[in-house]
């Protein structure tokens, strides 16, 4: 039997589905050992992603830290009309203490 290595960073895409579903998701990677965990969100679900670290932060896990917030933009051409559109972007860098 070999023992499989807990990744040291893992990534949560932040969608359309409810907050809790992320923070379970966030939880999950932080037990199996990953020392570090970013939540990635564009437009509409940044919100979402903000809720997710807070709850995170102040209800589950109390020795869960900020280590970084980044913010962006990315430009996107939608295909039908090739017209070109920017969409913000969030990535919240989450450690374990």
């Amino acid at each position: 039997m070999s023992a499989e290595k807990a990744p040291a960073e893992s990534m949560v895409f932040i969608g359309k589905k409810p907050v809790m579903n992320y923070v379970v998701a966030c939880l999950t990677s932080f037990n199996s050992g990953a020392k570090k965990v970013v939540i990635k969100a564009r437009g509409r679900a940044i919100s979402r992603a903000v809720d997710t670290a807070e709850l995170l932060r102040r209800s589950f896990a109390r020795d869960i830290e900020i280590e970084k917030i980044e913010i962006g933009t990315e430009e996107i051409t939608r295909s039908e009309e090739q017209q070109k559109s920017n969409v913000s972007t969030i990535e919240i860098t989450l450690v374990k203490k």
